[in-house]
């Protein structure tokens, strides 16, 4: 199980939100590449990136911190936040990133989205991003008018080969994740899962170890890590145990 530490982008800044809320957010640096260089020298394998300001539809915003990023460092990335179109999907693989995480063309053009999974076969994540049991669109701002666990049973005609499940109400807060929504969206897509929101310590990564054998695979963590409540290297080794 791998340790994902996360960077969001947000006016090219690093920075957290409350519970996907645009008006609370926390910067954590003005330099994320130089924050993805610590990761890759406290042992990250993965960085997970998110550009907020791609989400509300803005692509470019945050486009030279993340050739920045993608340059100053050897990490495999995965990039999400506003990726919509075919010709997002080949300017973030051109610039050298390793996954892209599609989220709301799978809800609102399914069809796109498997075409673009054929176009880059086993580089396609799917992020489910729920409140309670309806999952969100558009930067997490609207409805994406389907159930969580509904959406996860039609991942597997996508094509996508990862799904990441983030409970937006918990995301920031430190309230510890959702691990029985996780090892549903596991069980019901049969794909690889990551699980994100509301980490905010070992005990937490505990919980979501126990979930492997259901098929989950990884965890994402910010602000647990930013404000050093989960020290990076102690979770990584014991998820890798």
């Amino acid at each position: 199980m791998i340790l994902f530490p996360a960077i969001d982008l947000k006016d090219g800044q690093c920075v957290r939100l409350f519970k996907g809320r645009f008006t609370e957010k926390i910067v954590y640096s003005r330099d994320p590449a130089a924050m993805a260089e610590h990761w890759a020298e406290v042992g990250a394998e993965w960085l997970h990136l998110v550009d907020l300001d791609g989400s509300l539809g803005n692509n470019q915003a945050n486009r030279r911190v993340l050739e920045a990023i993608s340059k100053r460092v050897k990490l495999k990335l995965q990039l999400g936040g506003g990726i919509r179109t075919r010709e997002a999907a080949d300017r973030w693989f051109d610039l050298g990133l390793d996954r892209l995480i599609l989220g709301t063309v799978v809800c609102e053009d399914p069809g796109l989205a498997a075409d673009i999974a054929t176009r880059y076969p086993g580089r396609l994540a799917v992020a489910l991003d729920a409140v309670d049991e309806e999952v969100r669109v558009r930067g997490w701002q609207e409805s994406g008018g389907v159930n969580l666990f509904e959406m996860a049973a039609r991942l597997g005609g996508i094509g996508a080969t990862l799904v990441i499940y983030t409970d937006v109400d918990r995301d920031g807060t430190q309230d510890g994740p959702n691990v029985e929504n996780t090892r549903k969206v596991a069980q019901v897509s049969g794909l690889p899962t990551l699980c994100s929101g509301g980490v905010s310590g070992l005990d937490d990564l505990v919980a979501v170890k126990a979930l492997e054998p259901f098929g989950v695979t990884g965890v994402i963590s910010g602000k647990a890590l930013y404000e050093g409540v989960l020290d990076f290297a102690e979770g990584q080794r014991f998820l890798k145990t």
